[in-house]
């Protein structure tokens, strides 16, 4: 399959391409959910009105010939090129892209090792890693040689200096008091 075949499935067609094969996703739970929308949520607030763009999941990247994913989240940020809004396959690459680790091996294998490769040789300057079992963040930024090197990690607290994203504030706390809360309700 190729990256145009794999661009015109049907939306419902679930699957990232690899080495020209469709190969099955992760299931996502409903926390993984819930951080992914929270952390969307946080950037769609801190752009406000300035002409960035915060994507989800069912968004195919074109990461290179034979191969396209689908990121937890993705962002352009203001004054990055965007694709067409209409595109099916996005060949530009967002400035941050976000995996929220799924817990089985095979999936974090996939989020923590083959995606963030992938994500690097497509050119993506920052890559997010949440491990919602850890209650970490961790964020990688891409560097002249084209490998991501670690520049945040954090578990809790107030985050006010995101690398890429000036003026932006995480609050990690906030989001695992949240997580706490449903989890008992």
């Amino acid at each position: 399959m190729t990256l145009a075949q794999w661009a015109r499935l049907e939306e419902d067609e679930p699957g990232e391409l690899v080495d020209g094969r469709l190969e099955e996703e992760e299931m996502a739970s409903l926390l993984h959910e819930l951080i992914v929308l929270w952390i969307g949520a946080t950037f769609q607030v801190w752009l406000g009105d300035r002409e960035g763009v915060v994507g989800g999941s069912e968004a195919k990247l074109a990461i290179s010939p034979g191969r396209g994913r689908k990121a937890d989240l993705f962002v352009y940020l203001p004054g990055q090129p965007l694709p067409p809004l209409r595109s099916t396959l996005l060949d530009l690459p967002p400035s941050i892209v976000m995996e929220v680790v799924t817990p089985t091996p095979r999936d974090t294998r996939r989020d923590r090792v083959e995606k963030m490769v992938e994500y690097a040789a497509f050119g993506v300057p920052y890559s997010w890693i949440i491990d919602p079992e850890l209650r970490t963040l961790e964020i990688w930024e891409l560097d002249e040689q084209g490998h991501y090197l670690r520049v945040l990690g954090a578990f809790e607290g107030v985050l006010d200096d995101i690398p890429g994203c000036e003026g932006l504030s995480l609050n990690l706390s906030a989001l695992w008091a949240k997580i706490d809360r449903l989890a008992q309700a």
